[in-house]
């Protein structure tokens, strides 16, 4: 098969699929089939690189850049030919593109929506997406052959929007880190942070954006942590930037027992943390958490996030917003062989449950049925 698999951007700073649908990409050429990961990035240079049988292609992004408007995009979907289009994310012009070739070519195409339908994200900032779904790119949902989704919850969001295309549920992958990575890490936040070598240290790592609780996160700790334990706020400053939260935080009086860091560019802090945080209104699957514990850390996560069966795997707490402040209290109070423990048991899980390979083929099937239905 010939895929083209499509994300706004690459850029850290734009969450998880920007990691995720590059090694998403990786994986199906992998099983043999040729695929293109095509991207805008700012700038005036466009990029390419080749791996194999991935090739990834970096196009020059036009005004509107929020937008992730690219004519260059637009032009080479229209004049390259794939089998498969596979889009990820909403409300922006690359899907826009994706469902013109789609139409043009007889291509059949695919939406991720990556968690944007959620209920609490089509909630927050309706009148935008509202716009969006008219004017930025008009009849993509509902002309889409099918969906992707990366938990049952995300598939259940699909259909409450009232799409009836046929969804394959895939979750994202997760990789082992290697000693280099471990050892990296290690080196760069502990000169980066001192006091992460002598403290036990609980991590939030993931974007500054109010869709994960943050503030009231911070609030929960000092309110209930003890002194000897450190939060270590890392990640990619979005709604909140390290200012606002490091001054957030001074006039809490907590600048003792909470640190805040900009994560971009620099390698995951897991290797750090005895306990990861992350108290999310929704996720569609959560990568962070799933590198958390492929690092070997226990984690604390909401019910909102498709990771219910945490708990009963031993690999840390999956609970109700209303109950984070309980967990959260019986996780810090549990010695440090404890809490080892149920990050080992994390890490054998996660490793052994979600692979990239085991994300690939799946929907490598969906798109083959796909296929087969325009036939």
């Amino acid at each position: 098969m010939r895929i083209a698999q499509i994300v706004p951007s690459l850029e850290e700073k734009r969450g998880g699929p920007s990691k995720s649908v590059l090694r998403l990409a990786a994986a199906l050429s992998r099983l043999g089939h040729e695929v293109d990961l095509l991207a805008t990035q700012p700038g005036n240079e466009a990029a390419i690189r080749e791996d194999g049988r991935l090739r990834v292609r970096q196009f020059r992004r036009d005004r509107p850049e929020f937008l992730c408007a690219s004519s260059d995009l637009r032009e080479h979907l229209r004049t390259h030919t794939y089998d498969y289009l596979h889009h990820h994310a909403l409300w922006l012009r690359t899907l826009h593109y994706t469902c013109q070739a789609g139409r043009a070519t007889g291509a059949r195409w695919v939406i991720s929506p990556r968690g944007m339908l959620s209920d609490w994200s089509w909630r927050h900032r309706r009148w935008k997406k509202w716009l969006a779904a008219r004017l930025v790119h008009p009849g993509a949902f509902a002309q889409t052959n099918g969906w992707h989704a990366t938990s049952a919850a995300e598939a259940d969001d699909i259909r409450r929007r009232g799409f009836s295309q046929p969804i394959c549920v895939a979750p994202n992958g997760v990789e082992v880190p290697v000693a280099e990575e471990l050892t990296r890490a290690h080196e760069v936040w502990s000169q980066l942070c001192p006091a992460v070598a002598a403290r036990p240290v609980a991590l939030f790592y993931s974007r500054f954006h109010r869709k994960k609780r943050l503030l009231e996160l911070i609030d929960l700790w000092i309110d209930i942590a003890p002194k000897e334990w450190l939060l270590l706020v890392a990640g990619i400053p979005q709604e909140y930037t390290v200012e606002s939260l490091t001054n957030y935080v001074l006039r809490h009086s907590a600048q003792d027992r909470i640190v805040v860091f900009d994560g971009s560019d620099r390698p995951p802090p897991y290797g750090v943390a005895s306990l990861f945080l992350l108290p999310s209104h929704t996720e569609n699957f959560g990568l962070v958490v799933a590198e958390a514990m492929a690092w070997g850390v226990p984690v604390l996560v909401t019910d909102t996030t498709p990771w219910a069966e945490i708990s009963a795997q031993n690999a840390g707490w999956c609970v109700p917003w209303k109950n984070y402040g309980a967990a959260l209290r019986q996780a810090i109070a549990e010695s440090t062989d404890r809490l080892e423990q149920r990050g080992a048991r994390a890490r054998d899980w996660v490793l052994a449950r979600y692979s990239w390979e085991q994300a690939a083929r799946p929907l490598a099937g969906f798109y083959e049925r796909l296929g087969n239905m325009a036939t």
